[in-house]
């Protein structure tokens, strides 16, 4: 059987150092020696202390790393995704309110 992905709404913007949007940091050398994901493209933020930090955010499928590019989906639920930019325009489109 083939199914259609339901459509439905949601909120999305694009992901801003120093916005807030994020649930967190992982250093970085932690995400590198634990191996969670592919390290291309990682954000990485220098602390005052300079330690190299990775933001995340969390989701019911754990803790989602952001790259450069990506979007932060928010469902009507309030759950919350990461989007890579280079898929973000092929799933979704602008509706004009």
């Amino acid at each position: 059987m083939k199914y259609m992905r339901i459509p439905f709404i949601v909120e999305a913007i694009p992901y801003e150092q120093g916005k807030g949007i994020e649930d967190g940091f992982e250093l970085w050398s932690d995400v590198v020696i634990h191996g969670w994901i592919k390290t291309d493209n990682l954000i990485k933020m220098k602390k005052e202390n300079g330690t190299i930090v990775c933001p995340y955010i969390d989701t019911s499928r754990g803790r989602s790393f952001i790259k450069e590019g990506d979007y932060i989906i928010i469902e009507s639920d309030g759950n919350r995704h990461v989007c890579s930019g280079k898929i973000f325009p092929d799933r979704f489109e602008e509706i004009k309110e």
